[in-house]
């Protein structure tokens, strides 16, 4: 395989850049030549395709988001809109595809790999986990710090005025973020997507802290966990505390990546040029007890996410 292009989808997520670098300059000193595509599968589909060099990639891996910028593309569902995509690759000669994104990003792929004949190799970017064949998905660790920064502060600030904390975090289907930023940052409650919780028992929870002289409590609540406001609004009625939330929302997406996610791109980046060069297609790159691993996408996206509920109920008995 001599030519190969790279593309971000999705949302974007801390380390994407450094995998971009991780690929670019793995392929450059194996030989290849690279294309970066722009705002993913909406500029595959316009043609937005530009040479890269190892001058290209320089000074990003310590920046945040994805100098080949991210963009939603409903049109991609078409395989009228697929095969255009594929002949704008064909025209440079391109014949691999390293797309960097989720779930959905990786059916994309597979559909123009399974239709138009493109190599592809999926790098798993997200800040949520929420991709059952890997341990970890790129970005998720920055944004846990992140949310991990905000809990610090917040915390000091509760304290200082008696209060009770609301935290509301990213995860509309997966509380990975919510459960880990918790556990690590000392939370009393973590609300989760997975599982059910009994606001009278949290209520009860904080009125026995009040008793025990303890007056400030932090509630980690995954935006997926249910409605946030009713919460925020019941529980000073229900314990006499005031009760503020703040809501992290895309600060979680920003930043530059953790020692973590820098390391995984790099891990992920040269796996994905390793499996090209073999010629292979449909498969995605992860990490497995600390080993990276690679495995045919539908294989993948049909594994179910398990929620941790062991480390849930530890969780419970560390507040």
């Amino acid at each position: 395989m001599q030519k190969i292009a790279i593309l971000t989808s999705g949302g974007d997520a801390p380390g994407m850049n450094a995998a971009i670098r991780a690929v670019t300059r793995r392929a450059l000193n194996s030989g290849m030549e690279v294309y970066g595509v722009e705002r993913g599968y909406e500029g595959l589909k316009n043609g937005e395709i530009f040479k890269m060099d190892t001058h290209t990639v320089c000074d990003i891996l310590q920046r945040g988001g994805t100098i080949l910028k991210s963009a939603r593309c409903l049109e991609f569902k078409l395989p009228e809109t697929r095969k255009l995509a594929a002949d704008n690759l064909k025209k440079y000669g391109v014949e691999g595809l390293v797309v960097i994104g989720g779930d959905g990003s990786f059916t994309g792929a597979k559909a123009l790999s399974d239709e138009q004949g493109i190599n592809v190799v999926g790098i798993p970017g997200t800040i949520d986990n929420d991709l059952a064949y890997t341990d970890y998905t790129l970005g998720f660790d920055t944004a846990v710090n992140t949310v991990l920064w905000a809990i610090n502060n917040l915390r000091d600030t509760m304290t200082s005025h008696d209060r009770v904390s609301v935290i509301k975090v990213m995860g509309r289907h997966c509380g990975d973020i919510a459960l880990y930023a918790g556990i690590c940052g000392g939370a009393e409650f973590i609300l989760v997507p997975e599982v059910k919780y009994d606001l009278n028992k949290i209520a009860e929870a904080i009125n026995k802290n009040k008793a025990l002289g303890k007056r400030s409590n932090i509630l980690i609540f995954a935006e997926g966990a249910g409605d946030v406001d009713q919460v925020r609004a019941a529980l000073p009625v229900m314990t006499g505390l005031d009760t503020k939330l703040t809501t992290l929302g895309h600060i979680q997406r920003g930043g530059a990546p953790s020692m973590a996610d820098r390391m995984l791109a790099a891990r992920f980046g040269a796996r994905a040029i390793d499996v090209l060069r073999k010629g292979l297609t449909n498969r995605v790159v992860g990490i497995k007890n600390n080993e990276i691993i690679d495995m045919d996408i539908t294989d993948a996206l049909s594994i179910k996410k398990e929620f941790n509920v062991k480390l849930y109920e530890m969780a419970e008995t560390l507040c």
